[in-house]
């Protein structure tokens, strides 16, 4: 027992040595995740900003200007007035002029006075049928605003209250930021052992271990342990410039996503140990690692796109998404204060998905000592 001890220790020692006095790895562990979290923390935003809104304003009346200085008080719109002709209003969408167009009446202020709801009406640019519907939901919020002031409702035969929960400010950030630990951790564990067997394959150091009495396991377990360290660095970071940077709450207990996550990095670190016993050079295992993480978690995980909104053949293929079960914990845990009960089901998967990974690396390693 203590020389499988010290084999495995020695292994991890060698790794780890080697990840201090390499700048590559270095540079893979510390400066790709906060580049990544920076740019995808800033650019993944469902909120839109700065909509250019024309207005065609044929009634010009100290009520129609009050309507326009709402939409300009809002920070949603940019508006800009239109006074061409109506027949022309398609040429500020193929221009990209304007993405939504307000056009008020001219007998603004007569059915203001007599109607309990004025007719405005809105063309909105919908070749981005999400945007176009966020924008929808803007124009009507201002509008709401705008009646409010004026001590205006529509008749509704019930009183609508809402409260939103978790998230009062409906902040995007808070759910891609920790969507972004799950994709970070599970790309660069990955791609750090991918790499770490293939370049012994290239270095013709694995000749050496071939002829040594190690066992396979101890090799692996070497290899990985060192990047487990790693992963947990890397997470810690990225959850730092998370509360640091987008301000995101936390609500759940810190040990519980501690021992989830570690969970999740051995998943990963597993997929990297299985890549490297497949490729030959570093060039194949990072572009084998990039695609069968980075896409797979960017588009089948749930973590830009609802899981229930895809087709029925992709909603079965992404049970094999790790990060599928690894977004459920670390949003639940941060976002919801989700304790081990409410987040079995995930957790069990992960452990099942860790388990078999690992004892196929295990295997594949095997063989190609053997063969």
């Amino acid at each position: 027992m203590k020389r499988r001890r010290s084999m495995i220790l020695t292994f991890a020692r060698k790794e780890f040595l080697h990840i201090l006095h390499d700048p590559r790895t270095l540079a893979i562990i510390f400066i790709m995740p906060v580049v990544q979290l920076i740019m995808f923390g800033y650019a993944l935003r469902m909120e839109i900003q700065n909509v250019d809104l024309a207005v065609v304003d044929l009634a010009r009346t100290p009520l129609s200007r009050e309507i326009i200085e709402e939409f300009q008080g809002s920070k949603f719109f940019t508006v800009h007035g239109y006074s061409g002709k109506l027949s022309r209003i398609d040429a500020l969408f193929k221009s990209r002029t304007a993405r939504v167009v307000l056009i008020i009446p001219a007998e603004l202020d007569r059915l203001f006075e007599r109607t309990p709801a004025v007719g405005l009406q809105f063309l909105i640019d919908a070749s981005d049928a999400n945007a176009a519907t966020l924008i929808k939901n803007y124009c009507n919020q201002v509008l709401v605003n705008f009646n409010q002031k004026h001590n205006r409702s529509a008749s509704l035969p019930f009183e609508i209250t809402s409260n939103i929960l978790y998230n009062p400010d409906m902040k995007s950030t808070y759910f891609f930021v920790p969507g972004l630990i799950a994709l970070l951790l599970i790309m660069v564990s990955a791609l750090l052992t991918s790499i770490s067997i293939t370049r012994e394959k290239e270095t013709g150091t694995l000749e050496q271990i071939l002829v040594s009495p190690v066992r396979p396991a101890h090799i692996v377990l070497g290899k990985v342990l060192p990047y487990v360290l790693m992963g947990l660095l890397i997470g810690t970071l990225i959850l730092l410039l998370g509360f640091g940077v987008f301000h995101v709450p936390f609500r759940g207990s810190i040990v519980l996503l501690f021992f989830l996550t570690l969970l999740y990095i051995v998943t990963a670190l597993s997929m990297g140990i299985l890549i490297s016993t497949i490729t030959q050079t570093q060039q194949v295992a990072m572009m084998v690692a990039q695609l069968s993480t980075m896409l797979p978690t960017l588009f089948l995980s749930g973590f830009i796109f609802p899981i229930a909104s895809m087709p029925v053949a992709l909603q079965y293929l992404s049970y094999l998404v790790p990060a599928r079960y690894y977004l459920l914990i670390v949003r639940g845990i941060i976002l919801k204060g989700s304790t081990l009960a409410n987040l079995v089901s995930p957790s069990a998967v992960l452990l099942g998905m860790s388990v078999i990974l690992l004892l196929i690396a295990i295997r594949k390693f095997r063989m190609t000592m053997e063969g």
